[in-house]
């Protein structure tokens, strides 16, 4: 055998080796949401996966925030979910109960499970088994931003704390008196221009009319009718409509930020944590940051975000818990995320987060957590919930009769349910 022929021979049993390692690896499909800067970050982190992992490749799928769940659903027509799914936590419920997660302790880092907070335990719990089925480095809180020099003018307390928000008295009071202030075209930006094709109006909405004694559902027995459209939700609904017909808040037409646009036309803004960082950059030491106020008789913020789930289809669930252990430890991961003001909801993240830290400019924000934070109701019921309530809100401000309105989103709620049979074992749950 000449030294020609070996190594030809050689070099087809290095091939026939090559193929053989590529045909074994596996591949892990990542369904996600995100502006540009996220998108590179998860890009990012899979990279470096992959390198510390070559037996796995990550393969990503973006959807826009805004089609993310009809691009979901089309996933699921054509049975072809991705091993590792991003979701909006007020949806876990109904991808539960629909069959479409698995349990994720199993196949995640155990020091990864002790080091979230009670909040993100709460996001990513099914109430019905009580197991985890996702998990976030994130979680979210909506706080009050003031501009200082117009709270100044008008002789505004500012609250120190959660324990010290102010009540619907002083914050009606206040907008009145900022409604007057030379220099203000509008009292409050609540972020109308957001629409009704995201879930800001029953996040945001929510808890103020929660905070006034509404709720979306009875979270005990689970229908509509007579929590939706009974009277402290149409006097909360009424309230925040004379707000809108005094002319007190941003119109949908105005867009968003008009908190720290040019000549800062708002006053206050009810925005997410991750308005703070653009809005410091742009009125450094103007901004003040406050907790929601009280309506009623106790504070409500909301919480949840947008957490990763392993499908209940995955061929290789451990290496998709392996991915999500990596990509929330990862080093760089984690510095993106800071750098985007990103609410903690990992312990360690926290510590690593001076924002949130006492002292830090959203310390109020992360003080919320424990003890205002209330879920959105965890029923598989949840899709028709939000938007019903959405357009209802919408036909409100838009100067419809709120009884009206709310009558006819807690009839759509409870058909729905009626409509799958109470969601059971939901409907066994009072």
């Amino acid at each position: 055998m000449g030294n020609r022929l070996l190594s030809i021979l050689f070099a087809s049993a290095a091939l026939a080796a090559t193929a053989g390692l590529a045909e074994a690896k596996t591949v892990i499909h990542v369904m996600h949401q995100g502006d540009p800067g996220w998108v590179k970050a998860y890009g990012d982190v899979a990279k470096r996966f992959e390198a510390a992992n070559p037996d796995i490749d990550i393969e990503l799928i973006y959807a826009p925030h805004d089609a993310y769940n009809e691009k979901f659903s089309a996933a699921v027509m054509a049975k072809q979910l991705p091993d590792v799914m991003e979701l909006d936590a007020p949806f876990l419920a109904n991808y539960v109960w629909s069959g479409y997660l698995q349990a994720v302790k199993p196949l995640l880092d155990q020091d990864l499970l002790d080091d979230m907070t009670d909040s993100n335990i709460s996001q990513g719990t099914y109430p019905i088994d009580k197991e985890l089925y996702a998990i976030g480095l994130t979680d979210s809180s909506v706080v009050l931003y003031g501009n200082r020099k117009y709270l100044e003018a008008i002789g505004a307390r500012i609250p120190k704390s959660v324990d010290d928000a102010w009540t619907r008295e002083e914050f009606e009071g206040y907008l009145e008196k900022l409604s007057k202030l030379e220099g203000v075209k509008w009292p409050i930006d609540t972020f109308r221009g957001y629409g009704i094709k995201t879930e800001w109006i029953t996040y945001a909405y929510g808890p103020l009319l929660e905070s006034a004694g509404c709720d979306l559902i009875d979270r005990t027995t689970w229908t509509a009718g007579g929590t939706l459209d009974g009277e402290a939700c149409v006097k909360a609904l009424t309230m925040m409509q004379t707000w809108v017909k005094n002319g007190w808040v941003v119109p949908t037409s105005s867009g968003t930020n008009q908190f720290y646009a040019e000549g800062q036309p708002a006053a206050l803004a009810m925005g997410g944590h991750w308005f703070y960082a653009e809005a410091a950059a742009a009125m450094k030491d103007d901004i003040v940051v406050m907790p929601l106020p009280k309506i009623g008789e106790k504070g409500v913020s909301p919480n949840g975000t947008w957490i990763w789930g392993i499908s209940a289809t995955s061929e290789n669930p451990e290496a998709a818990g392996k991915f999500l252990s990596f990509m929330l430890k990862d080093r760089d991961y984690r510095d993106y995320a800071r750098s985007q003001s990103a609410y903690p909801g990992l312990k360690s993240f926290a510590a690593e987060s001076p924002l949130y830290a006492e002292g830090g400019p959203l310390a109020i924000a992360f003080e919320q957590a424990s003890k205002t934070a209330v879920a959105r109701p965890p029923h598989p019921a949840y899709p028709t919930i939000t938007s019903a309530f959405m357009q209802a809100v919408d036909k409100i401000f838009n100067g419809g009769d709120p009884q009206e309105a709310l009558t006819s989103a807690a009839r759509k709620i409870d058909e729905d349910i009626e409509d799958n049979a109470g969601y059971p074992p939901f409907d066994a749950q009072q």
